[in-house]
């Protein structure tokens, strides 16, 4: 990674030094290489089988639309392969890279501190997991950057027309996921805090929160009229892990980026406070403890924070660049070795390097929960179908599958076909809205987490197998209970209400 140590930060971020193209550019295009030769191993994850088999809306009891729209128009462009759905995702990651570094250049950084922007973001810990899977996350990261430099241009160009561009990427996360206004909550709080508070008197900020508005409409009339189911699953994941949600939210930070571009991102967020120059922009420092005091409360995931982490280290990255020129043969080795080791790392936690058979025998699983979900489900369709074909004829001509989850759901409708499979059934979500199965359906093949929960509902049920990905990663499925079970008790208009669960 070549930084150069003539770097030279200008004292005004009114004079934006060149953009350091090459640099810049190699970076995105490794991360592309890494990421395109790594999208089809292991296989699909549980979110992105479920995104595939959504059929085009306004909106989602559990999300607004737009990802599992780009994950059906991936596949209709580049065909139905692990593949092509996660170039949506790369492209994610690809951008937010690129918004990063133009964060760097808009406070005075020049070609070292865009280049350390560059390489350290693009292959860091929880970036790279979402540039390989396609995730709301995924797209969540390259929202947050663009609302957060567009603002910056707002703010340190006194260019407030750069508040419609940010209200329009606004709307665009809004129809994503909406944990954008978590975003906007903080900007807030950091410009009535900190300054400069004139910006609420601008015309042009509050035509950019109408922009946002018309833009994010379809999927607000979707939920007003549906009786904001957000708020309901926001509710419900509240209490399935708010505990443990709450305790590790803190020390989860430092392995956002990785834990040796902690000291970057950490100088980023003083140096935000506290340089004259970047006054203007202060804001941007005091929205990130804001942002971690809501996610705590509403016992929200460790890594909602993560654009504002990325856009703390794009700040970092300057003074980072003038620590290293005071000595710079050594703090160049210094700060080359810490990139380099911090990719290292996350490559391996983050992307399929492992190969399949030996990745239980490590702590990846551990470490990374979306790996871990990405793991078994051709095999685990397999006993499914061993389980029906070893059904008389007669029964499995009125059997369908229910599923305890999406990701179960999403697989069995991927890989079920092949098999001649049934139709698929769940109570998870947005797909119990598909049900119920017909009254004629008197037979159920099912995956249950625990025996009771579902055979209850049926006059009999009966254990036949036990899901097994064969290469010992844990996750959800694993030993999950094939169950065949028989007539639904009350028929399914009884039965089917008492199935619908949000997670």
């Amino acid at each position: 990674m070549p930084i150069s140590t003539q770097e030279q930060t200008s004292a005004s971020v009114a004079v934006r030094p060149p953009l350091a193209g090459w640099p810049v550019g190699a970076a995105l295009a490794a991360a592309a290489v890494a990421l395109g030769a790594t999208a089809s191993r292991y296989g699909y994850h549980r979110d992105e089988l479920y995104f595939r088999m959504l059929e085009p809306a306004w909106g989602y009891v559990d999300q607004p639309p737009l990802t599992p729209l780009l994950a059906r128009t991936a596949i209709a462009l580049f065909g139905d392969t692990v593949w092509a759905l996660r170039l949506p995702a790369i492209a994610c990651l690809l951008g937010a890279v690129l918004l990063a570094v133009l964060i760097t250049r808009e406070l005075g950084g020049g070609r070292g501190a865009q280049t350390l922007c560059a390489w350290g973001l693009a292959f860091s810990a929880l970036p790279l997991t979402f540039g390989h899977t396609l995730l709301t996350a995924s797209v969540d990261l390259v929202v947050w950057t663009a609302v957060l430099l567009f603002a910056a241009r707002a703010l340190l160009r006194d260019e407030p027309r750069w508040w419609l561009a940010a209200g329009t990427v606004v709307g665009l996360g809004l129809a994503n996921k909406h944990l954008i206004v978590l975003l906007l909550i903080g900007l807030a709080v950091g410009l009535l805090a900190v300054g400069p508070r004139r910006v609420f008197r601008s015309p042009w900020l509050w035509a950019g929160v109408g922009v946002a508005v018309v833009v994010a409409l379809p999927n607000l009339i979707y939920q007003a009229t549906h009786d904001w189911p957000q708020f309901t699953m926001a509710q419900a994941l509240s209490r399935r892990g708010g505990y443990e949600a709450r305790t590790f939210l803190l020390p989860l930070q430092v392995i956002l980026l990785g834990v040796f571009l902690v000291p970057i991102w950490v100088a980023g967020f003083l140096s935000l406070l506290q340089r004259p120059e970047w006054r203007r922009v202060r804001a941007f420092a005091v929205a990130y403890p804001v942002v971690l005091v809501i996610t705590l409360i509403t016992a929200g995931q460790f890594y909602y924070p993560l654009g504002l982490v990325a856009l703390l280290f794009a700040a970092g990255c300057v003074p980072a660049i003038e620590w290293m020129g005071q000595r710079p043969a050594t703090r160049r080795a210094l700060l080359v070795a810490a990139v380099a080791v911090n990719a290292a790392l996350s490559a391996v936690v983050a992307l399929p390097l492992v190969p399949l058979r030996s990745l239980g025998d490590t702590p990846i699983p551990y470490l990374n929960q979306v790996t871990r979900d990405t793991v078994g489900w051709p095999e685990y369709v397999h006993t499914v179908a061993e389980v029906y074909t070893a059904l008389p004829p007669e029964d499995q001509a009125r059997t369908v599958l229910f599923t305890s989850n999406y990701g179960e759901a999403g697989a069995l409708h991927r890989y079920g076909p092949a098999y001649g499979l049934p139709a698929v059934y769940s109570g998870h979500n947005e797909l119990w809205f598909a049900g119920p199965p017909p009254e004629s359906a008197t037979v159920v093949v099912a995956l249950t987490r625990g025996i009771g929960w579902f055979e209850r509902h049926f006059a009999e049920c009966e254990p036949r197998a036990a899901l097994d990905n064969g290469v010992g990663v844990p996750n959800e499925e694993q030993e999950t209970t094939v169950l065949v079970c028989r007539d639904p008790v009350g028929g399914w208009s009884a039965v089917w209400p008492r199935l619908q669960h949000y997670d």
